[in-house]
Parts: C-alpha cells; sequence; structure tokens
C-alpha cells in the first residue's frame, strides 16, 4: 500500500553490550503496527548506579503506543535478552512467543510478577512461523552460549529481514543446536541484516566450545587442593563441560548458586540438556573431603551477592578456600566489570589460592561472533542493508565499515535511531526519546528523575542537615542545629564543622531581615549557601545541604 513503510528502532542494546530491546514496524507513518525483539536488562556499578539493583531500557516511547504493538519475541534466555519482560509487561500487554527453553526461562520471570504463563507463546524453529500483522516471524535456530538460541526471520511486504540475534558459528557447540550453513545460506539474499556486534574488533576465527574441554580436564585433575569453577550461569555448555571434567577427576560435583541450578533445571526439564553429570548440593558437600570436591559457583563477573564474591570474602554456605586450592574463571570480564573481578581475584590470593582466568589459559571461548564469524554472516545471507546492533557505539561503527567495504549499504542507528528499510539504502527517518529505568528496590525510576543523582552526590560530597525553629513571631526560637553524615568532624580551624556550621548559620539570621525569615524558600536558600561557603572553607568540600524549618503557630 503506497505510504506505508518498514521501520526499525532500537530502544537498548545499541550504543551498549547488554540491555537489548528493539522494535520492527510496518504501516503509514505514525500509525506502524509493531513487534518487539527482546527485552533485556544491564547491571548496575556502585560508581555511576549506587544502590540499583537493575536496569531497563526506558519504554515509555512504545508504552505510549502499547495498543499499536501486537507482538513480543525473544531470541533467547540470556538476562540482557529476557531479564525486564516480568518488570515491564504490565505496560507492553501484548503476546510473548518464544522457543521451549526460551519461553520455561521466561515463565519463570513473568511468574516473579504474579503472571501465570499464559502469556507466553511456545514455538517450534523454522519452518514454523508466526502471522502478526504484516509480518510473519520464525526462529531460525544458531549457535550461542545458551541452548535453543535463535535469530529471526522477519518476512515483511518489503522483503526478508534477518535478525541475527546474539550468534557464533559453531558446528560443535556441546549443548544446543549447532550453525547449520546451508540452512542460513537457504535465507538469501535478504533485505536486511540486522547483526550482533560485540566481537567486531576480534579478527581472528572463533573457537568451538568443544575446544574448551581438553584444556579444562588436566587443570581439574593435576589440582591438589579444593577447585572452583565460575562462569555464567547460562552458559549450561560450558557448566556440563566443568562437571564432565570434575567427574572425569574422581571429584563430586556442587552447584552453588540458585540462578546455576535453576538453568540446569530448566535445561533438563525442556530436553535441550541430556546426560548432565551427577552433582550435590553445597549442605551436602560438608561431607566431602575437600580435595575430592569440584564446585561450579556463580558469579564470574564479580557481582557482590554471587557465590563467586562470597567464598572470595571467607565462608559461604559452609564451604571456605584455603591455601592450596584453585579458582578458574571460565569467563570473559564483561567492560565495565574489571574492578569488582580484579577485587575478587585478590581477595583469593590473600588466602592462598591459585586463579586460573582466560588469559593464562585456553579455558573460554566466547559466544560471540568474531569478525570473519561476521563477514560470513554477511557472505550467507547476502543482505542489501546491514544494520549493526548489540554493541558499544565504536562497535557498531566498526561493524557498519565492514559492511559498507563489502558492498552492503550500512548505517550506525544508536538507541532511538528510527530506520527506513523500505528503500535500496537505510534511511533514518526519525529521533526517539530513549533512555534508561532503574529498579531501585521494589521501585522503577527514570534515570533522569533525580533519585540515584543525589545519591551520587551524598557519596561524593557528604550531607549537612541544618534545623531552625521560628516562633509566631518570625524570630529564631533557639540556636540552629546541625547533624553531618560523610563528613570529617574538624576543619582547618581545628574546631568542631558542627559547631562552626552551627555558629554560621546563627549568625546570619541574627542579620537577615524580616522578609527574608518570613520566607521559608529565600530563608532555605540563603542557609544553603552559607552552609557550602563555610564548609568550603573549612573542608575544602560543598556537601549537599538540607534545610528543615519548624515555625510556631499561633
Amino acid at each position: 500500500m503506497a505510504g506505508e513503510r518498514l521501520v526499525y528502532l532500537p530502544l537498548g542494546g545499541a550504543g551498549e553490550v547488554g540491555m537489548n530491546m528493539y522494535l520492527y514496524g510496518y504501516g503509514k507513518p505514525g500509525k506502524e503496527r509493531f513487534i518487539l525483539v527482546d527485552a533485556g536488562v544491564t547491571f548496575p556499578d556502585m560508581d555511576g548506579t549506587p544502590g540499583v539493583d537493575l536496569i531497563f531500557p526506558d519504554i515509555e516511547w512504545i508504552a505510549d503506543r502499547a495498543k499499536q504493538l501486537d507482538a513480543i519475541f525473544i531470541t533467547h534466555a540470556h538476562e540482557d535478552h529476557v531479564g525486564a519482560i516480568g518488570h515491564l509487561y504490565s505496560r507492553l500487554k501484548a503476546p510473548i512467543y518464544a522457543r521451549k527453553f526460551t519461553a520455561h526461562i521466561a515463565a519463570l520471570k513473568m511468574a516473579e510478577h504474579g503472571y501465570d504463563g499464559s502469556e507466553i507463546n511456545v514455538v517450534d524453529k523454522m519452518p514454523e512461523q508466526v502471522q502478526v500483522g504484516k509480518f510473519k516471524v520464525g526462529f531460525m535456530p544458531i549457535s550461542h552460549s545458551i541452548p535453543e538460541s535463535s535469530g529471526l526471520v522477519i518476512d515483511t511486504p518489503d522483503g526478508r529481514v534477518v535478525h541475527s540475534g546474539d550468534f557464533k558459528i559453531d558446528v560443535t557447540p556441546g549443548v544446543g543446536e549447532p550453525f547449520d550453513h546451508d540452512a542460513w545460506a537457504a535465507l538469501a539474499p535478504v533485505k536486511a541484516l540486522i547483526c550482533d556486534s560485540t566481537n567486531v574488533f576480534s579478527r581472528h576465527e572463533g573457537r568451538s566450545e568443544a575446544t574448551v574441554g581438553p584444556n579444562i580436564v588436566p587443570i581439574v585433575r593435576e589440582a591438589t587442593g579444593m577447585v572452583v569453577a565460575t562462569t555464567f550461569a547460562s552458559n549450561i555448555a560450558r557448566v556440563k563441560t566443568l562437571a564432565e571434567a570434575g567427574r572425569e577427576a574422581g571429584r563430586s560435583v556442587v552447584l552453588m548458586g540458585r540462578s546455576m541450578q535453576r538453568m540446569v533445571k530448566a535445561g533438563v526439564e525442556t530436553g535441550v540438556v541430556k546426560n548432565f553429570p551427577p552433582y550435590i548440593l553445597p549442605e551436602e558437600a560438608r561431607d566431602v573431603p575437600r580435595e575430592n570436591l569440584m564446585i561450579l559457583a556463580t558469579g564470574s563477573q564479580g557481582e557482590r551477592r554471587a557465590a563467586t564474591a562470597q567464598l572470595s570474602r571467607g565462608k559461604f554456605l559452609g564451604i571456605s578456600l584455603r591455601e592450596g586450592d584453585t579458582v578458574l574463571f571460565s569467563s570473559k570480564t564483561i567492560p565495565g566489570n574489571e574492578t569488582s573481578v580484579g577485587q575478587i581475584v585478590n581477595n583469593f590470593s590473600e588466602l592462598g589460592v591459585d586463579v586460573i582466568d582466560d588469559k593464562m589459559a585456553d579455558i573460554h571461548v566466547s559466544g560471540h561472533a568474531n569478525r570473519p564469524d561476521l563477514e560470513e554472516m554477511h557472505r550467507l545471507l547476502k543482505p542489501q542493508i546491514l544494520i549493526p546492533n548489540h554493541g558499544e557505539h565504536r562497535m557498531l561503527r566498526e561493524h557498519a565499515k565492514v559492511g559498507e567495504a563489502n558492498g552492503i549499504a550500512s548505517v550506525v542507528a544508536p538507541n532511538g535511531t528510527m530506520v527506513s528499510l523500505s528503500g535500496n539504502r537505510p534511511e533514518v527517518v526519525e529521533f526517539v526519546e530513549t533512555g534508561r529505568l532503574y529498579l531501585d528496590g521494589s521501585v522503577q525510576i527514570g534515570a533522569l528523575d533525580g533519585v540515584v543523582r543525589d545519591r551520587i552526590r551524598m557519596a561524593l560530597n557528604g550531607q549537612a542537615v541544618i534545623g531552625i525553629l521560628i516562633d509566631e513571631d518570625d524570630e529564631p526560637l533557639t540556636d540552629a542545629w546541625c547533624e553531618l553524615r560523610g563528613l570529617p568532624e574538624k576543619g582547618r580551624s581545628n574546631a568542631p564543622l558542627q559547631d562552626v556550621l552551627e555558629e554560621e548559620v546563627g549568625q546570619f539570621l541574627g542579620r537577615a531581615d524580616a522578609k527574608t525569615v518570613a520566607n521559608d524558600d529565600k530563608l532555605e536558600e540563603q542557609i544553603k549557601r552559607i552552609v557550602r561557603q563555610a564548609s568550603q572553607k573549612e573542608i575544602g568540600k560543598k556537601p549537599e545541604v538540607v534545610v528543615l524549618i519548624s515555625r510556631l503557630t499561633a
């Protein structure tokens, strides 16, 4: 129909690693019908988001158009693709489609928020497809670091679009379906490929998951003390490889961490994991000699409350590490997590524990496509248009350069960039407001609401609380009182800072004119200024100031 268009709009994951969320729409401008691909989270850090539990894409744009949203498709069960579904579903309210294992994990996420699972529809792999408005969508199996990962084949009136999802080209993935070159080549040529970009700077060919096991087995066999191995709980193939290495070395395998136990259980129950080695629970491990234990622990990214971090700080669930034990980090540290992981490694070092990571031994392979794999995907699908997604901006830009160098029309489209795919080249047609939502305890807050900003300011500058009491005649009734938090007791004058600030506020009140004392806003503004100036002089810092004004009434 004349005037209709096919558009792509990332809300998360384009400009960062994690927090994936993408929209595809078809229709007249402003009246498109949409499908949403993935609803992921990313994780906070104490520097930029102190106290925050999870971070989601801001979905306000599509939530305001929820009646135009026809379906949600989940490519795979990693947290950065499915972790937000339960948190955000009340504002989206569209049917969810996923393959069996992913649907199982999504149902657990939904149940945490009171949903019964009827919102989720289990779909088989291609050639089965789901008709949703003008879109016909199928799940195309692809190898990744979690079972039943899929790219999406999206047939539209303007041509076929392939959304790769996270992937690597691996014909021996251990758990999950191997990459099928012929099946992917049969999809070609496609109108547009929207493609994972996280490893675009890695120029060597990706290694198969099958190469990891032979490197881990001798390390475990030769270890003399307890062995702890940490990896992503969702990387069930790696968890199975580690468990098999432990059993081959004659050790009892322990799964430590709820997410790891949940993932293995889900894999077995849905049939995607077969012959997982027997394992015991942490409470049973206390009865096993420590040199006969192989613990598989969550927390490879330095998460403070996860099992690995807890073990590094001392005893956890009755188990403690000591000199002569070994810890394997069978994972890659995600950018931004280096400090927290480094602290855990140093904690282990202080205990006399030996740490082996992917830089010291080939005990990890990435689940994402390196540049040769990306170029192979380009050759297989022969796309007219390439839009890099899932990656930092530098990754998207580099991937677009690779596409253009191979004659594929490419564009860098970070979050909020709406791109028309209807023409022969991608065309940016609109920019929309995007951002982040924080889960802070049980409440969702906007990144621009000021809550986290104020928390950071208090952490950086400290806080001074000033209280004054004003009588019925607008006269100070008593001396001002001050309470300090996160500030030194004494400053340059060697007098208590609290006394200095109380004196400064008292002097101001003694000389303030009647109009100022009668006006709470003016009074608060002046007191804040005086406290900050006095603090700057005494301690070289301007704290956050809270002024409490109490007035007596006749």
